[in-house]
């Protein structure tokens, strides 16, 4: 039995990384393993947030130890967190990095753990190059990098930019795994009641925070095509803006879209996720850059077919017409591929794939991956 750390978002904040690392915890005590979450009492200053709320408004998990300690910008805070564990002596800390924001903080932690030369420091690394550049992410991503004693990262393009940055340290490349979390599958009947949508329409989902990189304005183009005005079909777009609206809200009006949106842009709370994307004949992910997704993993739990642009590390997750599209992220390579999903008539085919690729996406595997960076040398 190992004592294992994960320092990362986590309840009371909300979100899919605050999501994963819940799972990840629990996959770690399945595994036998003794393990506790220390997270932030402040992840964000709030100028800096451009979400609505950091916090969840539902009830925090009762199986799970959750520590709130860290503050993102109290250097005082980082040293007793750091100082708390370095006496503690886990077997293993495993970090969640994904913004170059959170270097100082996380690498001073982890430098101050390391002291006590026992316990060996991992990081999940969502990205090393961000998807919005800012000045200074290099080093700031360095000095957090630098810290660690190995990487698992969940695409191959982030496993490629660690070596680019001519990091050595052990690395690994683990799918992201199956986000299995948000409650069983539903009937599409059922689900579609529940959001209160009319069943003679077929619906797309659009899901997660809206932010450039994820290309809602190339979808909304797409949609636009006449192909698919002839259709009976609405594109759900479920997720709460992380940007000004405006341009969006002037491509739906340019396009006179709105009444085939279905409009949810608020944060989708966990307990209605299943009700979104069981209500969806696809799922549509239209980024213009990425390094993984979980809202693949989301998908492939639901057995929902995906379309995926050839960006990044999406496409290495998502078959080429197994188990859905993977385009060009252009307007018309999009909307060629939904007109031949229902034109075709695809969608129980593309699920059938989905449904036999889900089981490669395992949660043991994360951690024996985690473990396995841990101890080379």
């Amino acid at each position: 039995m190992a004592r294992v750390v994960i320092i990362g978002p986590a309840y009371p904040l909300r979100g899919g990384l605050a999501t994963y690392n819940e799972r990840l915890a629990r996959a770690f005590r399945e595994a036998g393993d003794e393990v506790r979450i220390v997270t932030f009492s402040l992840q964000y200053p709030d100028f800096l947030f451009p979400g609505q709320t950091q916090f969840s408004t539902e009830a925090g998990p009762a199986d799970l130890d959750i520590e709130v300690s860290i503050n993102s910008v109290n250097p005082l805070s980082w040293w007793k967190v750091g100082e708390k564990l370095r006496r503690e002596k886990p077997d293993l800390v495993v970090f969640r990095f994904w913004l170059p924001f959170m270097g100082p903080a996380l690498g001073y932690i982890a430098r101050r753990i390391r002291r006590n030369r026992h316990t060996r420091v991992v990081a999940i690394t969502d990205n090393v190059i961000p998807h919005e550049k800012r000045p200074g992410d290099r080093p700031l991503t360095r000095y957090f990098l630098s810290a660690c004693h190995g990487f698992v990262t969940m695409s191959r393009s982030v496993l490629a930019d660690l070596r680019r940055l001519h990091f050595k340290q052990p690395a690994q490349y683990q799918p992201h795994p199956l986000y299995d979390n948000f409650g069983a599958l539903k009937a599409k009947p059922a689900a579609l009641q529940a959001l209160g949508l009319d069943p003679k329409f077929g619906y797309l989902l659009f899901f997660g925070f809206i932010r450039a990189y994820k290309g809602l304005d190339i979808l909304l183009e797409a949609f636009a095509d006449p192909r698919l005005r002839q259709l009976p079909v609405k594109l759900i777009v479920a997720g709460e803006y992380y940007e000004d609206a405006a341009p969006y809200e002037a491509l739906i009006k340019q396009y006179e879209l709105e009444s085939r949106l279905v409009r949810a842009t608020d944060f989708i709370p966990n307990e209605k996720v299943a009700d979104y994307f069981c209500a969806a004949d696809m799922v549509v992910q239209p980024y213009k850059n990425a390094t993984q997704s979980g809202v693949s993993q989301i998908a492939y739990h639901f057995e929902r077919p995906m379309l995926v642009t050839d960006v990044g590390g999406l496409a290495e997750l998502i078959p080429d017409g197994e188990v859905g599209y993977v385009v060009r992220p252009m307007p018309k390579a999009i909307a060629d591929a939904l007109v031949d999903f229902y034109e075709h008539q695809r969608e129980s085919e593309l699920a059938a794939g989905v449904w036999a690729k889900k089981k490669e996406f395992s949660w043991s595997e994360m951690v024996a991956a985690l473990k396995a960076v841990a101890v080379r040398n």
